[in-house]
């Protein structure tokens, strides 16, 4: 079974949207949160879809699934304090789903990250598959420096990877370490991968696509509006 948790909650945002969150932003009439959906939707291995979400919105957001016909959302849970503790909100409705199904597998996913595509889906499953984990990168194309407190550290571009999502695991690895961090009093770790990492998971990798950015200020939306467009040409003119 492959489970996608889509993140489309928090606290605040870094656009001046004021009463409606990046999430929830139209484009074409659709919410971004939608544009998201569908792809895992739409995706033939995916099994079944849980969204965290900010609570005031879930009434929205389960009238948007309706009328946008995106059917394979299972439960929609309400949002934590941390990002952290929110997608452990995901995960735990996700193993409540699975019900001890063996070898299951989740996605977890930004919702304002509508710009991935059908075959990185694929690929992060057939990579759990073969390691247990996966995240999904791109190059860096710029140089990355590292502040140590006592000196900068400046790795090799052709060494450093940007990290970026899915970032995908076997869920019973991934529960299993939310609950360690718990056990610790650890809810600051700033994503899965470094929380895997901290707790000596060997992790698997993929290359995604250079637009799967995150959108999180105005210039963002409006790349996002671009590739959307692009997106809708090529389809019109059979590129």
């Amino acid at each position: 079974m492959n489970i996608a948790v889509i993140f489309a909650g928090g606290v605040g945002s870094r656009m001046n949207t004021k009463s409606r969150p990046k999430q929830f932003l139209d484009l074409n009439g659709k919410p971004v949160i939608i544009y998201t959906l569908e792809l895992f939707d739409n995706h033939p291995d995916i099994d079944a879809i849980v969204v965290v979400c900010i609570e005031p919105w879930i009434p929205f957001l389960e009238k948007m699934l309706k009328k946008f016909e995106v059917n394979k959302v299972v439960r929609i849970v309400p949002g934590g304090e941390t990002g952290q503790l929110s997608i452990y909100n995901g995960l735990c409705a996700a193993e409540e789903y699975a019900a001890g199904q063996p070898g299951a597998v989740v996605l977890i996913h930004d919702g304002v990250r509508p710009l991935i595509t059908e075959q990185t889906i694929s690929d992060n499953i057939a990579k759990v598959a073969e390691c247990g984990s996966c995240i999904t990168c791109i190059p860096a194309t710029e140089t990355f420096v590292v502040n140590m407190g006592e000196g900068l550290e400046i790795p090799e571009r052709k060494n450093s990877l940007v990290a970026r999502a899915p970032q995908s695991f076997r869920l019973d690895d991934i529960l299993s370490a939310h609950r360690k961090a718990l056990a610790e009093g650890r809810n600051d770790f700033v994503d899965s991968c470094t929380m895997m990492n901290h707790y000596g998971h060997k992790l698997g990798l993929i290359e995604g696509p250079m637009e799967n950015i995150k959108i999180t200020t105005p210039t963002d939306y409006f790349i996002f509006r671009a590739m959307v467009e692009v997106h809708e040409n090529q389809q019109i003119f059979g590129f």
